[in-house]
């Protein structure tokens, strides 16, 4: 260990040394990294299927919700007007 200290600072300057351990840490991470973007980015794919279909059955639902209210207040006030004719 201490041989290679030794030459490390006959033949190179604190600077290089820095910089390849921030290369090589850096390399590291981003290897280990891809997996995790990979599942991060699949999630979110899913998610925004759920959404989407998920949304579709809500404005379903909403119009026939709608269209039952309309029915029933269009029912009241046609009883409303024949009863009194």
């Amino acid at each position: 260990m201490l041989w290679t200290l030794k030459q490390w600072e006959g033949k190179y300057s604190m600077r290089t040394m820095m910089m390849i351990t921030i290369l090589v840490l850096m390399t590291t991470i981003m290897a280990k990294a891809n997996p995790v973007t990979n599942w991060i980015e699949n999630e979110k794919n899913k998610i925004v299927e759920y959404q989407k279909s998920s949304w579709e059955e809500g404005k379903e639902q909403n119009a026939a919700n709608w269209a039952k209210i309309k029915s029933f207040f269009s029912n009241l006030t046609g009883q409303g007007d024949a009863s009194q004719n």
